[in-house]
């Protein structure tokens, strides 16, 4: 299913999307991309004699036994990365009070990545999910490839409601056997009644063979609740409807104690397993959340 666009609502805004992702991905973005990408992999070049200041960690011993001569190991820096966007399209995403919607964030924050992954000369995939992979687009060049990307950010309208992370992470894996960059693009609500993530286990196994960050985009009203008397609340993603009564404090704590022991039990996780992560809010300029983003790489 795709949302209801027309061809032209559809073009105009991925035009918009690509002028203003190109141009701040050639301005801003494309020198801090590569300073916090580059050379964080290393590929086998060629075996040459021991000198003197090696580091005998290299040493090939098999080659150095067969020539009865001290031989090294030589690597270079692998200049082409494997870069695949993770998007969530749960429809939590279709939250927004100011600005933008969640959603409409993560696709251009998503599109300037692309764009400085393409400049640079990387492949860029895509995998979109809601509580199952709803779409996997396998990594490759080319401009016509990411506005392709870029389209389904825009149209795809996910088949399911919820958010499953970890099967998100779990497909990766399976999908992308070589070491990759990834990038995470979710307001990452996906807890256990506790408040426990639930992708602990497979974001475990991700970090491990990928190179993951995560940008976290939030809308500032979803922090609190303001006192705006008797209203009638839907969870976008289960459907589950109630009334809420905003004028009691009780009720209005409870919430802000919730959704802050959420957000700290994510930040101990990501902690834990030393995984780069920015918090974007819907009200805010996400350039300076990038640049802080990648600076801290």
């Amino acid at each position: 299913m795709r949302e209801e666009l027309s061809s032209t609502d559809l073009l105009k805004k991925v035009r918009k999307i690509e002028i203003r992702s190109r141009a701040l991905s050639h301005q801003i973005f494309a020198g801090e991309y590569h300073s916090a990408f580059k050379g964080r992999g290393m590929a086998f070049s060629e075996v040459r004699e021991y000198q003197y200041g090696d580091d005998v960690r290299n040493m090939d011993w098999n080659v150095t036994a067969r020539l009865r001569s001290p031989y090294v190991k030589v690597f270079e820096e692998e200049r082409e990365l494997t870069v695949v966007l993770l998007v969530d399209i749960s429809r939590s995403g279709l939250f927004g009070t100011v600005g933008m919607t969640k959603r409409e964030l993560v696709a251009e924050i998503a599109a300037v990545i692309a764009f400085s992954a393409i400049i640079n000369n990387d492949k860029v995939g895509a995998l979109f999910f809601s509580d199952h992979v709803e779409e996997f687009i396998p990594p490759k060049k080319g401009r016509g490839h990411l506005l392709h990307i870029i389209r389904e950010i825009l149209e795809i309208k996910p088949q399911s409601s919820g958010t499953d992370i970890g099967g998100a992470l779990r497909y990766l894996t399976n999908a992308i056997k070589k070491k990759c960059t990834t990038f995470l693009l979710s307001d990452m609500i996906d807890a256990l009644p506790d408040g426990s993530p639930r992708y602990e286990d497979a974001l475990k196994v991700a970090v491990n063979r990928h190179d993951l960050g995560i940008i976290e985009v939030y809308d500032p009203r979803e922090q609190s609740i303001p006192s705006v008397g008797l209203v009638h609340v839907k969870d976008g993603e289960s459907g589950d409807s109630a009334w809420v009564n905003t004028s009691s404090r009780k009720v209005r704590e409870a919430y802000s104690a919730w959704f802050g022991g959420l957000r700290d039990r994510e930040k101990k996780l990501f902690n834990k397993y030393q995984i780069d992560s920015v918090r974007i809010a819907t009200d805010e300029d996400y350039v300076k959340g990038l640049m802080t983003f990648f600076e801290r790489r």
